[in-house]
């Protein structure tokens, strides 16, 4: 492990951290499509203006979104939402996309937003902050690991995803047989 510091520290008269509104979509998406490319990952980004509207802007919102502003300027985003432990009986807040703007790195904007969340994740009790980061990604991997952050490395990601998941949702099961869904 690297023994680099992380002790950057943001000027609160320069950085803003506000909650999106769904005057944000456009600029969500540019983040979106920042990050994407960031990944190495483009043309996977392919959510609409109308899926963010849908899904995180409606009375049942499903993500939400904070922007972080330097100096007025759009510099990053953290979208986030609420996943359930069932071991520990508690919400957990759960880390979707966290994306700073090459140009507003190293003045402590992801950490703020990390710690905005991390505040949020107390607030509505919480019990545990997660999210993913890709194994390649060593600098974003010893920062997380500076503020704490543990990698769980005994746990692989799974996910099914377009024709696989329709082929899934397809087969049939003695339990799906007896309970038409």
């Amino acid at each position: 492990m690297s023994t680099r510091r992380f002790k950057l520290r943001y000027n609160p008269h320069m950085l803003k951290i506000r909650k999106a509104t769904e005057d944000d979509i456009s600029l969500i998406l540019d983040f979106i499509r920042e990050l994407a490319e960031y990944e190495r990952a483009p043309q996977e980004a392919v959510a609409t203006a109308e899926d963010l509207r849908r899904d995180g802007f409606s009375s049942e919102p499903r993500f939400y979104v904070e922007i972080a502003e330097w100096g007025g300027q759009p510099a990053g985003f953290a979208l986030w939402f609420f996943n359930y432990s069932t071991w520990l009986g508690k919400p957990g807040l759960y880390l979707e996309d966290l994306f700073v703007r090459p140009s507003f790195r190293r003045k402590g904007i992801g950490k703020a937003l990390l710690t905005h969340l991390a505040k949020v994740a107390i607030e509505k009790g919480c019990g545990r902050y997660q999210w993913q980061v890709l194994d390649w990604n060593t600098p974003a991997i010893e920062f997380y690991e500076s503020l704490g952050a543990k990698a769980m490395k005994e746990w692989i990601p799974m996910r099914v995803t377009g024709d696989a998941l329709h082929k899934l949702s397809q087969q049939s099961s003695s339990y799906t047989e007896r309970h038409k869904l």
